[in-house]
């Protein structure tokens, strides 16, 4: 079995079945995916992050397609049905609809007017129309008995029917095509229940081929239907279906009656059976694959979050902006450490301007503090102007920037937010939190539910439990690319790092807390809990940036440490001199590769560290946005340019936060002067981009973008 599925899995991601094979076997014996992706390249082909997730997927869905087929096979060999025919159909089909299609009529039903007639003896009266070899007129007052309550030759023949209807529903060479048919030709059509002006406004009244219908459409129909307020189905013309039912059954020597028999129990079996059979699976289907891309824009956008480029050296003044209970202030230093809180009051109700100003200014000053980070929450508007006012007004030489605080009340409310600040109420903390998002994105994250950060699209709405799983993936893979300070980590940030659970997360922390610092990966091992296994999977990713063995300060596994050592004294470099780039010769991989004993991309990937020691992949990408003017949303104007960051991207565009509160909406048809199949294909979340201002409308709070044309700022 395992042979099929990998010729499966490779032929559908276009890999090599040997890697593919040994893959299986690598995750099958516990090892994680960033290890095998990071220090298995040889046996894996250099299989990326990625690429192995993928494989995951295939892996279980293939397992699970073998699993059911072979159910389905012992199924049908209990109950005695089981041909040469069906065993075949079943070994041939490529997929679980289709294995169900087999199954249907087999499958053990409640009790339905098809059992019914059956219990009254009509079969043969229903194989006797089906086959159209005899008047089915002239052979019904046969099947008249008063006892099993047949009591006409019309009631015979409408129990009949009755099973004909249900033995056309169930036909599993006939479905295929149906299903088919109404997915190419059908309607997904949708209208109001009670109207009112909301979200649904534009599905009070819309009608769109299923073939072309959006996911994002199809998730809001959803939503729309289970909150009672739109009516969905779907529409076909059932008078091109009926010839395909009817061709099907076609006899050469089909009587009259036989035939107006079988067209009435054709008709019967679309309407009542067939058809919202077809129409279940159909938008299920559409469902299922909404769901998909509504999970892999959430992946992505929360990649892109996750890996925003720390904010190295910065001294932080954070601000929750609240209007009735004043705006929360946290300084951090340049590590993140509290220094100190304080409450201000710089907008309405209270308006404390100057108070405020001296009480910002003070702190400041006494912590030497060279930026500001604002929420972008309620009051956040008000804020920001105070902060740009008081900037300009005393010339200080500091810079802010708007932070989206998605999340932010979650992390403060939680018990790991209550541990870690005990002394503080929940807005001090969500204060915190936004100071170091600013100073690491990632490290601050993922300590919230992703769910609730604010990058997805209807993520409510979506398969919970396949979301956790791809989101959880996410945050490993961006945790163990960039490589985590165990010396400084967080337990939310270790529990993320290959082959270590929460448990061991903590238990690390609790060693580091109760002996000091780690001074070399070897010390791991005294972690309780942390045995040989999760050890091999984590020590790669897990870096000490003091350790006297310079190996530990880099991504090298301890597993190669004698290859990398051995290296060192083949290319005549010490420790003293990794880091510097320039000092590392130029090398034949291959023959250095032969003479170690060890795999060219385990070669290769050494060599990259004895050059860029631990270096941290989101330095390549650009910085975050930091402030010195600001505008109202009253001062935008047509055409206006302006410099943004992308806070979200969803199916049909990407929201930009311009500075002014509210985000505005660059549509996927503003995006980019040549056609793109989605907006991934052209902007990601944090990006900073330029855009110009097409509409603005204050009181829907709704501001129009566009990326066409708009030049450098």
């Amino acid at each position: 079995m395992e042979e099929i599925i990998s010729r499966c899995i490779a032929e559908a991601l276009n890999l090599d079945q040997r890697h593919v094979l040994k893959v299986v076997e690598l995750l099958d014996e516990g090892n994680t995916i960033p290890f095998i992706a990071r220090y298995r390249k040889e046996v894996s082909g250099g299989m990326t992050d990625e690429e192995l997730r993928l494989l995951v997927e295939k892996l279980s869905l293939n397992r699970n397609l073998e699993n059911r087929r072979a159910d389905i096979h012992r199924f049908l060999d209990e109950q005695g049905v089981l041909t040469p025919e069906l065993e075949t159909s079943i070994q041939k089909a490529s997929n679980v609809t289709e294995l169900e299609d087999i199954y249907r009529p087999f499958k053990p039903k409640k009790r339905t007017r098809g059992t019914t007639a059956r219990e009254k003896g009509l079969e043969p009266l229903a194989q006797l129309i089906l086959k159209g070899q005899k008047d089915p007129e002239d052979a019904a007052p046969q099947f008249i008995d008063e006892e099993k309550e047949v009591l006409t030759a019309p009631a015979a023949l409408a129990g009949a029917r009755d099973i004909i209807a249900e033995i056309v529903s169930e036909e599993p060479k006939l479905r295929p095509a149906l299903r088919s048919f109404v997915f190419k030709d059908g309607f997904i059509v949708t209208n109001v229940r009670s109207k009112e002006s909301g979200p649904y406004e534009m599905y009070y009244d819309y009608r769109e081929p299923c073939r072309k219908v959006q996911p994002h459409r199809i998730l809001a129909m959803n939503r729309g239907e289970r909150e009672e307020i739109l009516n969905i189905k779907i529409e076909v013309d059932e008078t091109k279906a009926f010839p395909m039912i009817q061709a099907f059954y076609k006899q050469n020597n089909v009587t009259t009656n036989a035939e107006l028999q079988m067209d009435e129990a054709i008709k019967d079996s679309w309407k009542r059976l067939l058809f919202p059979s077809l129409e279940r699976e159909i938008r299920s289907e559409l469902t299922q694959k909404a769901e998909e891309q509504a999970i892999r824009v959430f992946r992505e956008n929360l990649r892109s979050l996750l890996m925003i480029p720390p904010v190295r050296g910065k001294r932080i003044l954070a601000m929750d902006p609240g209007l009735r209970t004043g705006c929360k202030i946290a300084c951090v230093d340049e590590r993140g450490k509290l220094l100190e809180t304080a409450i201000i009051f710089p907008i309405p109700p209270r308006n404390q301007k100057e108070k405020a100003a001296r009480t910002v200014l003070a702190l400041l000053e006494k912590h030497a503090l060279n930026a500001i980070a604002i929420g972008n929450g309620t009051g956040g508007r008000g804020t920001e102007m105070f902060v740009v006012e008081l900037l300009e007004a005393h010339q200080q030489e500091v810079a802010y920037t708007v932070v989206n605080e998605a999340g932010a009340s979650v992390y403060s409310a939680s018990k790991l937010g209550q541990a870690e600040f005990p002394h503080l109420d929940v807005s001090e903390r969500s204060a915190v939190s936004l100071a170091r998002r600013v100073q690491d994105a990632m490290a601050e994250l993922v300590k919230i539910d992703p769910r609730s950060i604010g990058v997805g699209q209807y993520q409510h709405d979506v398969n919970q439990k396949k979301l956790t799983v791809v989101l959880e993936g996410v945050v490993e893979s961006c945790v163990n690319q960039v490589g985590v300070d165990l010396n400084t980590a967080s337990p939310a940030l270790l529990e993320h790092v290959a082959g270590i659970n929460k448990t061991v997360a903590v238990n690390i922390v609790s060693y580091r807390e109760n002996n000091g610092p780690f001074n070399s990966r070897k010390e791991l091992k005294k972690v309780p809990k942390l045995g040989p296994a999760a050890f091999k999977q984590s020590a790669g990713f897990l870096r000490i940036s003091t350790a006297e063995n310079y190996l530990d300060r880099t991504a090298v596994h301890p597993e190669s440490y004698d290859t990398a050592e051995k290296l060192m004294h083949l290319i005549g470099i010490g420790p003293e001199e990794l880091g510097q780039g320039g000092t590392i010769p130029q090398v034949n991989i291959g023959e250095l590769a032969e003479a170690l004993k060890v795999g060219e991309p385990t070669l290769r990937d050494i060599l990259e560290e004895f050059k860029k020691p631990a270096r941290d992949p989101r330095d390549d990408l650009p910085q975050p946005v930091f402030k010195k003017g600001i505008m109202n949303m009253e001062d935008l104007k047509d055409n206006m340019e302006i410099q943004g960051v992308v806070r979200n991207v969803v199916d049909f565009g990407a929201f930009v936060d311009i500075g002014v509160h509210v985000d505005g909406l660059v549509h996927i048809s503003q995006l980019s002067n040549r056609f793109i199949k989605h907006p991934l294909d052209v902007v990601k979340v944090g990006d900073i981009v330029n855009v110009r201002v097409l509409s603005v409308d204050t009181g829907k709070k709704r501001i129009s973008l566009s990326m066409k044309e708009a030049s450098s700022i």
